[in-house]
Formats: C-alpha cells, sequence, structure tokens
C-alpha cells in the first residue's frame, strides 16, 4: 500500500568538493530517479511533479552546483564538473543506477552522464532539451545580456527570462517561487553556466554511443528548440522515444506535470529489466 509522499531535505558533501542540498522522497528501497534541473533553476523546478509521483519511487531532486542551496564556489562551471558533481552525488547517496531526468539545459548534463558515465544511467529521459545551443541565435542573443550580469540581480530580469520560457500559464505562487530560486544564483554562475554549458556542449556526434533506453518530451509550442531538432536526436539515439505535447512550450514539467508523470512512469514500466 502505498503511503502520501513526503519530500525531505538534506545535504551531502560530494568527491567533488561540493557541499549539495538535495531534495529526497519516496520508497528508498525501490528504483531511484534523479532529477536535474535546468540553467538558474533548483530542485524546485520539479516540486509540481514530485508529489504526482508514486512513491514507489525513490526520488532525489539536487540543486546542482553555484544553484538553490548548494554551494556557490568560485569556480568550475564546465560541462564536465556538472558532469562529474552527478556521479559523485550518486556514490553519495548509495545510488549506483538511476533513471535520470534531466530538462533544458540540465538534459544536456545528463545526455553527457549517460556518455560517460554509462553504468550509472538505467534509462535517459529529457524534457524540452536542447542536443546543443551552440548555434542557437536566441540563446547567443540572450547572452548580451547575461555577460552584463551584476550582483545584486534584479528580479524584474528573472521573472521577464522565466516568462519567455512559457507558452502556457503557470500558478503565480509558483512562478514567484522559481523566480526567488533564481535569485539565489550570483551572477558570476549566470555567465560562467553560460559560457562553461550553453555555450560550448555539442554531443551530437555521439548520440548513437547512448545505450540507455531514452524517452524525449517536447512541447510543441517551444520557442527555444525547433522539432527538427528533436527528431534528428530520436532517430539518432538507438533505443529513443519522441513524445510530443500539444499547447505546451518549453518546460512541460512546469505546465503539465501530470502528462510528464504520466510518461515517466509509464516509460519506465515498460523498459523495466524483465
Amino acid at each position: 500500500m502505498h503511503q502520501p509522499n513526503a519530500v525531505e531535505f538534506a545535504t551531502t558533501r560530494l568527491a567533488t568538493g561540493l557541499q549539495v542540498h538535495y531534495a529526497e522522497q519516496g520508497d528508498r528501497e525501490r528504483e531511484a530517479i534523479v532529477f536535474l534541473h535546468a540553467y538558474v533553476d533548483s530542485w524546485f523546478s520539479y516540486s509540481r511533479m514530485l508529489p504526482l509521483l508514486s512513491p514507489e519511487y525513490h526520488a532525489f531532486a539536487p540543486d546542482q552546483r553555484g544553484h538553490g542551496d548548494s554551494d556557490k564556489s568560485q569556480c568550475c562551471y564546465m560541462a564536465d564538473d556538472y558532469v562529474a558533481d552527478v556521479d559523485a552525488f550518486m556514490e553519495a547517496v548509495g545510488i549506483e543506477k538511476a533513471t535520470l531526468v534531466g530538462d533544458s539545459s540540465g538534459g544536456l548534463i545528463a545526455q553527457r552522464v549517460a556518455l560517460d558515465y554509462p553504468h550509472r544511467v538505467s534509462r535517459l529521459v529529457l524534457i524540452g532539451s536542447p542536443t546543443t545551443l551552440v548555434n542557437n541565435d536566441a540563446v547567443r542573443e540572450f547572452g548580451k545580456e547575461i555577460v552584463a550580469l551584476e550582483d545584486p540581480i534584479s528580479p524584474e530580469f528573472v521573472r521577464e527570462f522565466v516568462s519567455g520560457t512559457l507558452h502556457y500559464p503557470v500558478p503565480e505562487e509558483f512562478l514567484e517561487r522559481v523566480v526567488s530560486e533564481s535569485l539565489k544564483v550570483p551572477a558570476r554562475v549566470w555567465r560562467d553556466y553560460y559560457e562553461g554549458v550553453l555555450l560550448t556542449v555539442d554531443d551530437t556526434t555521439r548520440l548513437g554511443e547512448i545505450g540507455a533506453p531514452t524517452l524525449i518530451l517536447w512541447g510543441e509550442q517551444d520557442a527555444i528548440l525547433p522539432r527538427e531538432e528533436q527528431e534528428r536526436r530520436a532517430a539518432a539515439i538507438p533505443n529513443a522515444t519522441l513524445r510530443v505535447y500539444p499547447e505546451t512550450g518549453h518546460l512541460a514539467h512546469w505546465v503539465r506535470p501530470e502528462w510528464v508523470v504520466r510518461d515517466l512512469e509509464a516509460f519506465m514500466k515498460e523498459t523495466a529489466a524483465a
């Protein structure tokens, strides 16, 4: 019999040196899911999904380096730093293997983990995630504002940034909390992540190496990522499925949490080891 889900919070020190804050819920004896948030988000990005997730799964949502309530060190915000943190996080909390879920740029990190630490990834789920942003004109145009940021960052700037990713509205209290979480990120981390991840990650030639079953979720009103990119990725990854959500923009798990949880859990059951 399922018990009600309750999110708990903790911190742990990683072998990479990071003190990381994370959310955790579900049955600790059951299969693990690790959720990786995107640029200037936090664990809270998944707060509309977690209450809907079956408590039979053991869910983790860490604040990545420089974000949320995790350490905000002076250096080391390249993609490989984030990828190494995921491996170290799983080691620290005693997970050998997990379904890895990443949204937007968090999907770039999740995808790199599946490539560089394949023994850690039982399944890969990518939500509104780019294959690469290296040649994305919208991201480069936005970058002109990022490199000019100074502390304290304006709440109005952050709210405009967050709202620009949405096609369908979210509850106001959720949006306010998302903005407050983004404001925890120092201007230097906005810049370093932008330059070290958004402008540099391009694993498109390696997609055929991904061995984990992969679910790709994309909103048809995504103003940042074209459908053709998602279709090419689904074709390139050997065991991938693309699901398109109508009337949905970039961050499906914010506006369609019920759909995402439904499809995530169905995917996990379909790909369960015999």
